[in-house]
């Protein structure tokens, strides 16, 4: 199984919502509960199930961070990407 911690960026495998990035904002033993900072924001994380996410090996520090710092790690990482 591949290590997962907060603040990890992650794609989705599954769902409506297939190849889309987000960051990790919580974990417990069933779910991984991501964030994108419009949709789903910190406080209404989406619960997805370890197999439908894959990791991507970035991790930042989201320690007191809001949802405009979520979008703009994310931007980011697709300004990186393209």
């Amino acid at each position: 199984m591949e290590r997962f911690e907060k603040g990890m960026l992650v794609k989705s495998k599954a769902g409506h919502d297939k190849g889309q990035i987000y960051v990790i904002s919580d974990m417990d033993e069933t779910y991984v509960y991501v964030v994108d900072g419009e949709r789903k924001t910190l406080a209404t994380p989406k619960k997805k199930k370890y197999r439908h996410v894959q990791v991507i090996h970035r991790q930042y520090d989201i320690i007191g961070a809001d949802d405009t710092a979520i979008k703009r790690i994310l931007k980011m990482y697709n300004r990186e990407e393209a």
